[in-house]
């Protein structure tokens, strides 16, 4: 469960401008061998899956370049000497080479994606749970889609290149070393005659990589773009629609995607041009060892064999050539891709255990602020010098104007967030001196918004203790005042909460959240505004299931609705981060203060009402 917060938060939803540039912050400019060398790691535990689909992929090459140089034996030696016999063996064994290749092939590539899925999923794994031991205030400035694209979409092309584009470039390196081999031993004139389309080739590979690099990575910031901008858009769709801002999302959407589109354009643009050149540099490879080798041939000096060998060894020659082009662009979405996930892996916890943290031992339920100060950003204060002692089974209310920093209290208590200054001690522990784990697992949170996982009723409830029996489910949903609805739903506790808990009401879904709290049971229990947004009826059973929740606990609530907490032990009144005034609800009303404001004004609206 998480916070609602006012204006007091950090902002979740940057502007277009501001969070895209947030995600530009950090990419390299150049290939990073470092980069690439931790990527490789991930490769370690399958060593020697890789080391033998390899080896399979040097025999494949190594079988390929022996076909050419069978068809020169079987022209020169069995067909032009009339050998039937010859010309048969030669025959079987270019079939038992192809059948070789095909059966590396398969092995290989069988290899290769058993190794690849597996790196797959470990990747996205630790990126899982490295999201999850951030803290709130990384996932409070990123947009969910541009996380989500690291997770998927840049994982996926970094699997890409670990697991297929490192055996290709084997491969190709092994072919392109065993042709220039094999043409110099036929024929040294013929294959330097050939060579002389190389420098050609290496300007247009100069040229393709230098932009290449730069396309590839644009291309992948784009798509970031388009995913966070779409899952924006799909979560604020209730909004869109309220407001009939349909045309306008629609158009921003647009602008996103065409901006993708034209990256990607851009990237594939120059395969496009670097392609037909690596091919028309072939063609004019396979002209030169025509004319130049027919003329050998017919001054006898070459066998037309050798030549039929070398147009073979040329076709096969420019394959790799093209098939490292296309590897390389692989590699440059790969890098961009891979600087993102590794910048993400990179990022530090802003809220994270000490090296000598304890545990936290049975709370009892005392909470002390002393001398709290806290800015989201620098020199931007939200809350200052807030003093307050909870003792334990105390409810203490925080009442105060939106953007006044009472949620920000709340998550100081339960350490979302650390403190700028003074300290945060429950039963005489700083929170900073305990594990996060063992803090938070004593706290039940109740939030303003509630939420709920996709899965069935019963397993929402079940979330903050998953070994609860069916029997204590229904036991604390009954204590929730949760019991009756449940019961009335289709499949009881067994039906299925929708994305976002759509099929139940605000208030119905509060009260799963409460039950889940219920069976928490922990001694501090921290209330978001848990009644604000609920109709009269509802929220009186709210206030009873609240009521037997709150019952020898230490209760920390924020209310909007002051009738909701006038039986609190202590209420604060926060103004401008500040605690401005305390007591109980009569010692307040007394005073010409704030909270006695607040509650006339809302007394003169209900009474307009």
């Amino acid at each position: 469960m998480g916070f609602s917060i006012g204006a007091a938060r950090p902002p979740s939803r940057l502007s277009g401008m501001v969070r895209r540039s947030i995600e530009d912050e950090g990419v390299a400019s150049a290939l990073d061998l470092h980069i690439v060398t931790r990527l490789l790691a991930y490769l370690r535990p399958y060593r020697r899956q890789m080391i033998l689909a390899f080896i399979l992929m040097a025999l494949a090459s190594g079988m390929t370049l022996t076909v050419p140089y069978l068809v020169k034996i079987a022209i020169d030696q069995h067909i032009a000497g009339g050998d039937t016999a010859g010309l048969t063996r030669t025959a079987l064994m270019m079939a038992g080479v192809f059948i070789g290749i095909y059966l590396t092939n398969v092995w290989q590539q069988y290899l290769l994606s058993w190794v690849g899925q597996r790196v797959l999923a470990a990747l996205r794994s630790q990126l899982f749970r490295h999201l999850q031991a951030l803290s709130l205030g990384y996932h409070d400035t990123h947009i969910v889609g541009v996380t989500i694209s690291r997770v998927i979409s840049d994982v996926s092309v970094i699997n890409e290149l670990l697991s297929q584009g490192l055996v290709r470039v084997l491969g190709d390196a092994i072919l392109l070393v065993g042709i220039v081999f094999a043409m110099l031993s036929m024929s040294p004139s013929l294959a330097l005659l050939m060579f002389t389309v190389l420098p050609a080739m290496w300007l247009a590979s100069y040229f393709f990589t230098k932009r290449a690099q730069v396309a590839f990575r644009q291309a992948r910031r784009k798509v970031a773009d388009v995913v966070g901008d779409l899952a924006e858009n799909i979560s604020g769709m209730r909004v869109i629609q309220a407001f009939v801002q349909e045309a306008a999302s629609q158009e921003q959407f647009d602008q996103v995607n065409r901006a993708n589109r034209d990256a990607n354009i851009a990237a594939t643009s120059l395969n496009f041009v670097f392609m037909p050149v690596v091919e028309f540099l072939g063609t004019a490879a396979t002209a030169i060892v025509l004319w130049f080798g027919g003329r050998l041939v017919i001054g006898d000096a070459l066998t037309v064999g050798v030549v039929v060998a070398f147009l073979a060894y040329v076709t096969r020659f420019f394959q790799p050539i093209q098939e490292l082009s296309q590897l390389y662009a692989t590699m440059q979405a790969a890098m961009a891709g891979g600087e993102r996930v590794l910048q993400l892996l990179d990022t530090e916890p802003e809220v994270k255990d000490k090296p000598d943290a304890v545990e936290m031992p049975p709370m009892e339920g005392r909470v002390e602020l002393s001398e709290v100060g806290f800015s989201y950003i620098d020199d931007v204060p939200v809350l200052q010098d807030v003093n307050l002692v909870v003792e334990p089974g105390q409810t203490v209310a925080l009442v105060g104007p939106t953007g006044a920093g009472k949620t920000t209290v709340a998550r100081l208590i339960a350490r979302f967030y650390d403190v700028t200054e003074g300290a945060v001690r429950i039963d005489g522990f700083d929170v900073r001196d305990v594990t996060q784990q063992s803090l938070r697992r004593q706290m039940g949170l109740v939030p303003q918004d509630p939420f709920l996982f996709a899965g069935s009723v019963a397993d929402n409830i079940r979330f903050s203790w998953p070994a609860a029996s069916d029997e204590e489910v229904e036991a604390v949903a009954r204590l929730a005042n949760a019991h009756e609805f449940i019961a009335r739903l289709p499949e009881g506790y067994y039906t299925e909460v929708l994305e976002g808990g759509v099929n139940l009401s605000i208030g119905q879904r509060q009260l799963i959240c409460i039950a889940r709290a219920v069976l928490a049971d922990t001694k501090i229990v921290i209330l978001d505004e848990a009644t604000a947004s609920v109709d009269t009826v509802t929220e009186m059973l709210i206030q009873e299931a609240l009521e037997r929740l709150l019952s020898g606990r230490t209760a920390i609530v924020i209310a909007h609705r002051l009738s909701t907490i006038r039986e609190a032990d202590l209420i604060c009144a926060v103004e401008d981060g500040r605690i401005v005034e305390q007591g109980s609800h009569e010692e307040l009303l007394v005073r010409d203060g704030l909270y006695r404001q607040l509650y006339e004004r809302q007394y003169l609206e209900l009474k307009v009402t």
